[in-house]
């Protein structure tokens, strides 16, 4: 199930269908043209033209979910601005730091603008790996995973964020890191898995593994769990159960291609697959997972894949 403590302030813990965005690094790379060194999209905000993009970028999300009348987590765009990442492209601390609540503080202007009684929006701290999203190089122990992360979680808490997000994790220790170092800052912390095309995450343990390990040494803290930055087809075949573990993924945020890790790092063009394929294959995944509230999509997903998920999955949902 998932955790129920922060039932009152997250409306997706109450059952609340809510949406997400797409790729947005591969958007702003493909789409729009942008530089991104090392993938990082929050370095765009320094400039009124980027700041303007991100925005833009953020528009039709809000507007779906505003028009169908769904929830929205609104993910900051900081899952490269946490220290190494912000060292290595140049920033200094208090940088880093402006950086991050820059990112946050837009977000509640996009808030401000789309947020209605019947499509709650949610804000998310975002953050990702210390090291390289698709592969557990530089591998920490829980107690240097927590502190690592505990600069930026405690930011994004001073900054008011509603929930903390931890995408591309791809081995146990670094997201029991993380999620300590949320339960220190008293934020609820949502931890996101990545698996390779054999459903397993990259160091080769098991979804199922990672998950109940992961909750069994942080006494069930995440109050829910995603799988992202992987295909349908990539995983599906390891949810074909009733497993108790099953119950504690409440969100999904899939890659528009059934390429691996490693053919997309060496993609030269963007592959979007199929938007309507992507959807039917999300709304099979609703049998399977009967507490998914929160969809989405990761890279080569745009506006177009998330109102097919919207469309195939919600309608269902509905008509259930």
């Amino acid at each position: 199930m998932l955790n129920a403590k922060y039932r009152n302030s997250l409306p997706q813990m109450n059952g609340k269908a809510m949406l997400t965005d797409g790729g947005m690094e591969t958007t702003l790379i493909f789409h729009e043209g942008m530089d991104l060194p090392h993938f990082a999209s929050f370095d765009v905000l320094k400039t009124a033209e980027g700041r303007d993009a991100t925005i833009d970028y953020y528009r039709p999300y809000a507007e779906l979910a505003r028009a169908q009348k769904t929830g929205f987590v609104l993910e900051s765009a900081t899952w490269r601005a946490s220290p190494d990442w912000g060292k290595l492209l140049g920033y200094s601390t208090a940088q880093l730091e402006q950086a991050n609540r820059a990112s946050v503080a837009l977000l509640g202007e996009i808030r401000d603008a789309y947020e209605t009684t019947e499509s709650p929006f949610v804000i998310s701290g975002n953050l990702g790996p210390r090291g390289d999203g698709y592969s557990p190089s530089g591998m920490m122990s829980i107690e240097e995973a927590r502190d690592y992360h505990s600069w930026q979680i405690g930011l994004f808490a001073d900054a008011g964020v509603d929930i903390i997000s931890a995408v591309t994790l791809n081995y146990v220790e670094e997201a029991i890191g993380i999620a300590q170092a949320a339960k220190g800052a008293d934020m609820p912390v949502v931890l996101a898995y990545t698996v390779e095309t054999d459903g397993r995450l990259p160091t080769g343990q098991s979804l199922a593994d990672a998950i109940e390990q992961t909750d069994k040494e942080t006494g069930h803290y995440p109050v829910y769990y995603m799988i992202n930055c992987a295909h349908p087809t990539h995983f599906k075949d390891v949810l074909g159960n009733k497993d108790a573990w099953l119950t504690r993924i409440g969100g999904l945020r899939a890659n528009a291609s059934k390429m691996s890790h490693a053919e997309l790092d060496n993609a030269e063009e963007l592959d979007p697959g199929d938007p309507h394929e992507l959807g039917r294959e999300y709304h099979e995944l609703m049998h399977m997972l009967p507490n998914l509230v929160v969809l989405g999509g990761c890279c080569g997903t745009d506006i177009r894949h998330v109102a097919a998920i919207h469309d195939a999955c919600f309608a269902h949902r509905e008509a259930a």
